[in-house]
């Protein structure tokens, strides 16, 4: 099934739902100059399409207490596709990662970690990443301060 192409009050109503995603209908109508029940079919039909794909709540990690930042570039030392599976499986366990991407490059993931403090970061990278003997090279590089 191909999906129709977005225009304009489409991406309209995908920004300002990106901004603010608790946004009542009526609302979100007004900032998009739509009446709200053509408002509420453009929503529906860009969720039916997987445009829109679901609704969370955003955290913010120091109050959890997760005030270290880091991305770490990992390469496997295997690339067979049961190593990488294995991998990508442990790292959907891990309650640190919030995000991992398979890379082209050098080095084969990407993977953004939140942790307390360096401690954590240290027993994350020697009990988890590096205990599975998957890991053939890591580099580390830890947030100074957010930009965007």
């Amino acid at each position: 099934m191909q999906m129709a192409a977005l225009d304009r009050t489409d991406l309209a109503l995908l920004r300002a739902l990106r901004s603010e995603g608790r946004l009542s209908n009526v609302e979100l109508a007004e900032r998009v100059n739509l009446s709200p029940s053509a408002c509420l079919r453009r929503v529906q039909r860009l969720e039916a399409d997987g445009v829109i794909t679901g609704y969370r709540a955003e955290v913010d990690p120091s109050k959890l207490g997760l005030n270290l930042r880091a991305f770490v570039r990992v390469q496997l030392k295997s690339h067979g596709a049961a190593d990488i599976a294995r991998f990508a499986e442990s790292i959907n366990g891990w309650d640190e990662v919030e995000r991992c991407h398979a890379l082209t490059g050098d080095m084969d993931y990407l993977i953004e970690v939140r942790v307390q403090d360096l401690e954590h970061f240290s027993r994350f990278l020697l009990d988890r990443l590096l205990a599975g003997g998957q890991v053939a090279d890591v580099n580390s590089s830890f947030v100074l301060r957010a930009v965007k």
